[in-house]
């Protein structure tokens, strides 16, 4: 055992790296030492970290002190805790058009951190716009400020006009106040209240034309609530397309269309929408046809002019039915919505019946029109209890050899205070146009009233203004016996079998 030499064990993973050598205590506490391993330390971390200049800044030259390095680092957290919010901002808005901006969750504020210089400043994105206007001084709640010559009230002319100009900005968008604001402008009172009383002129002027705009129904034209009720027509399968305009008139517009189909009755091929127009300035005497009429009186109201509407077309709907039960050539009535009527087309591929004042007839076909006028009107009068109110050339169309009879929304019933009135100028019109054509058959005024009322009202000298007196006489004895009686003296007509008229919710 002795002889066997002991040999160095070597290690499979390589040289062993031999140990440093022990340092005793003394060399530790040595001050040189310590110098040298922080010359090391330095070193080391200048090569490992180049790009460290946060700490090494030429405006950061005092590392000794902690404050210094507290507030470098949280500069930097804010930089970037900045550049993530611009990030976030960014992806949020993306190609939007309007932007949302999160400015004031910044830490670091632009011109805080802007490395131009003070004229270089974008104001648009500072908090504070130095070139807004001061809020003028409010007065204390006791009324005046100051003491002895120097007091001053609430209604110091200089201070009121600062107000009045800072109120300004509280006018509405659209009121264009210049850049006064920005100014020591004074506005004494009465030049404030006359721009407020503009401002609100304005802002009613502006509002009327709007809704006159939307809610009324202009000439080949209508508002946006025909049109949905229109389209909802075609929707529905009532009518297939819609043409265009035929006819405008005082009162309504008329559009020709395609028919379609509806469960109660068949559609005519060829039907027309004859559009009442939501605005009486085009005619204004609508209430004088229909607030006497006892059929409509209890529902009249004067003070909702789109229900007046309604029953305008409700009224002429009623006088067509009465008429077709007559036989009396009219348009047939399909459907009623609202202000909207839907008849038969009086025509032929798209294109409507001549008036009978455009129509060229020959001397026999324009006898034969007086004499079936003639018959319409007692038919009128005598079967359908209705007085046609507005009958001349204009509303009488020639199809098919003879004369049909359009527009009698403003029919009256005789009992009306003023029946006989539209009468004696219905008459007068017919008998005029007759006339003027060369019908010597055509009756004269006087004698057409009588033969078409029953009335033998004595003509005399043909003086119009005591035929006249005479009419007006009896229409107040009638009204009187109406009012005394409280009953009324024309028979009524059997209740009317009236087409399919869509219940609707007022608006």
């Amino acid at each position: 055992m002795d002889q066997i030499a002991v040999e160095t064990r070597k290690s499979p993973w390589g040289s062993v790296a031999p140990a440093p050598p022990a340092c005793s205590l003394t060399e530790v506490m040595s001050e040189q030492l310590a110098n040298q391993l922080e010359e090391e330390g330095h070193a080391l971390t200048t090569l490992a970290d180049p790009a460290a200049d946060l700490l090494l800044s030429d405006e950061v030259s005092d590392t000794t002190s902690d404050l210094v390095l507290a507030k470098v680092l949280q500069m930097q957290f804010d930089r970037e805790f900045d550049d993530q919010l611009r990030r976030e901002e960014k992806r949020f808005n993306g190609d939007s058009k309007v932007s949302i901006s999160f400015e004031n969750y910044r830490m670091v504020h632009p011109y805080e951190d802007s490395d131009s210089s003070e004229d270089e400043v974008d104001w648009q994105d500072t908090r504070h716009d130095p070139y807004r206007a001061d809020k003028p001084q409010t007065t204390p709640r006791k009324g005046f400020t100051g003491k002895g010559k120097n007091i001053t009230t609430k209604h110091d002319a200089e201070t009121c006009g600062r107000k009045n100009t800072a109120r300004m900005d509280n006018f509405a968008p659209e009121v264009h106040v210049g850049d006064g604001l920005g100014m020591d402008l004074k506005l004494s009172n009465q030049v404030f209240n006359s721009l407020k009383q503009h401002c609100y002129s304005e802002q009613r002027r502006s509002a009327r034309l709007h809704e006159k705009k939307e809610h009324s129904t202009a000439e080949q034209a209508v508002d946006p609530r025909t049109r949905l009720l229109m389209y909802k027509m075609v929707s529905a399968g009532v009518l297939e397309n819609i043409n265009g305009c035929i006819s405008t008139g005082k009162e309504s517009v008329v559009f020709h269309a395609d028919g379609g189909s509806l469960e109660e009755q068949p559609v005519p091929g060829e039907v027309v929408l004859k559009v009442f127009k939501t605005t009486l300035n085009e005619f204004k005497n609508r209430d004088r046809y229909i607030k006497d009429d006892y059929r409509f009186i209890d529902r009249f109201s004067k003070l909702n002019p789109r229900k007046i509407i309604r029953l305008w077309a409700e009224k002429e709907m009623n006088n067509l039915t009465r008429m077709k039960k007559a036989e009396i050539p009219c348009p047939e009535v399909v459907l009623l919505k609202k202000h909207i009527l839907v008849m038969s087309f009086i025509g032929r591929n798209h294109i409507p019946a001549p008036k009978l004042k455009d129509v060229v007839l020959s001397s026999e076909d324009m006898k034969n029109a007086f004499y079936q006028v003639l018959h319409m009107m007692q038919q009128l009068y005598q079967e359908c209890n209705l007085v046609h109110a507005d009958l001349s050339e204009y509303n009488m169309l020639w199809h098919e050899g003879k004369v049909w009879l359009i527009d009698v929304s403003q029919s009256i019933e005789p009992r009306h205070p003023h029946a006989l009135e539209f009468l004696f100028r219905d008459c007068k019109n017919v008998s005029t146009f007759f006339q003027k054509r060369g019908v010597s058959e055509a009756m004269s005024v006087y004698e057409l009233f009588n033969a078409v009322s029953g009335l033998n009202i004595p003509v005399g000298d043909e003086d119009e203004a005591e035929f006249i007196s005479e009419i007006m006489a009896l229409e107040k004895r009638n009204e009187d016996h109406v009012q005394r009686r409280g009953k009324k003296i024309f028979s009524v007509a059997s209740e009317d079998c009236d087409p399919p008229l869509e219940p609707d919710a007022d608006d």
